[in-house]
């Protein structure tokens, strides 16, 4: 019996390089299924347990290269903007360079360490303020009547004009010591002791009675005091007179001490003489007095009350007559001037020559130019030896006036 033959319609399965009926080529493989094949990869490096650090080193390698990124993106903007900085940095680096070289310098030859050097600042600018009230001063040793004004800002007059009571007028008065009472502004210190209009006193001074009543160092109470001219201010008040000035009282010598004359001396001490008629008369012209032609003490100054010349010299040096004529006074003199001598020339001068340590002419005693009439002291009131040489003629003369070159 025969098996019936069975028909099979099979489809023929390609081979590779083969070729057949029904066969096509293998088309390329799509992006899906790309992406399939790096998630079979994917998932087998998770299976082997690769998957974690691979992802932290892909992280990482990300993060790197970011940064390397950024930092050349940075130098890049800087060489953009470095170009046009470039100028102002070097200006301001020999600006800087400049100050360097200048306060490097040191002012003392010191070794110079790291930094900077720096001088120090010896000194400090204290600002002035104005004053209105009294100072109180201790007179120093070396100290004058020019120096102290010039160290408070006032006029060498003020200083005498502030302290009568001590310095009486004269600046030989000025000792080591002494308390001077040193004004504000320049002017006269003085008591008030009533007895006249106010307005009269204040005018006294060259001052109007609103100068002195309304000047703050003078704390007046402008309602107590009421009508200014006639002032109700308690006598015995001591004011500072802003601006105020006054003659000078001076005992040193009365004008006109002549020999026909000379009793108008007594009133200057034990030296005064009796009149004298004749005697010797003068040049009209005058002399040194003194060996040495210059000064070792005061000039001849109306500021300070001080109208003649201190020669310099020592202790028992000649003093001679700077010209001919008849000695009026010859003695003591009880302000100041020590032992003095006074020579009247006949021609309408007279000399003058104070602090004597010897007398060598009595009163009456005719003498000649250049003749010697004393010795060089400090009698009286003098800070050292000196001759204290004055000249006047109606009135005190400056000396320098009359006197050859020195």
């Amino acid at each position: 019996m025969m098996m019936p033959m069975q028909n099979d319609f099979k489809e023929d399965t390609p081979t590779p390089g083969g070729s057949g009926k029904g066969t096509e080529p293998s088309p390329s493989k799509d992006p899906s299924e790309q992406r399939s094949i790096f998630s079979q990869w994917m998932n087998t490096l998770a299976r082997m347990g690769l998957g974690e650090p691979l992802m932290r080193i892909a992280t990482n390698l990300f993060s790197v290269l970011a940064v390397v990124l950024v930092i050349l993106l940075v130098q890049a903007f800087y060489r953009q903007t470095g170009n046009q900085l470039g100028a102002s940095e070097q200006a301001a680096a020999e600006l800087e360079a400049q100050a360097v070289s200048v306060g490097s310098i040191p002012a003392l030859n010191i070794p110079v360490l790291d930094g900077i050097a720096r001088s120090a600042q010896l000194h400090t600018n204290i600002p002035s303020r104005p004053r209105n009230e009294l100072t109180l001063y201790t007179v120093q040793d070396g100290d004058t009547v020019f120096g102290i004004a010039e160290k408070f800002g006032l006029q060498p007059e003020t200083i005498l004009w502030g302290n009568y009571n001590i310095l009486l007028d004269d600046p030989h008065s000025l000792k080591p010591g002494q308390e001077l009472s040193i004004l504000p502004v320049d002017g006269v210190y003085w008591e008030w002791l009533g007895g006249i209009p106010f307005g009269e006193w204040a005018e006294f001074y060259g001052v109007t009675a609103k100068d002195i009543i309304e000047f703050p160092g003078n704390n007046l109470d402008v309602n107590s005091v009421g009508d200014y001219e006639n002032a109700n201010i308690r006598a015995g008040t001591w004011l500072i007179i802003p601006g105020g000035k006054r003659e000078f009282v001076s005992w040193s010598a009365p004008l006109g001490v002549t020999r026909e004359n000379p009793a108008s001396a007594r009133v200057l001490g034990a030296g005064a003489c009796d009149p004298v008629s004749g005697g010797a008369v003068g040049y009209g012209y005058f002399i040194y007095p003194t060996n040495k032609h210059y000064l070792s003490g005061f000039d001849y100054s109306t500021k300070t009350n001080h109208l003649g010349l201190d020669f310099a010299g020592n202790e028992g040096e000649a003093v001679y007559a700077s010209d001919a004529g008849v000695i009026v006074y010859s003695g003591w003199n009880d302000y100041g001037y020590g032992n003095m001598i006074m020579v009247d020339h006949g021609n309408g001068f007279q000399s003058l020559y104070a602090h004597l340590s010897a007398l060598n002419v009595g009163c009456g005693q005719s003498v000649g130019q250049g003749e010697v009439i004393g010795a060089v002291g400090t009698t009286g009131r003098s800070s050292g030896s000196h001759l204290h040489f004055e000249l006047m003629a109606g009135m005190k003369v400056n000396p320098w006036d009359y006197l050859p070159p020195p």
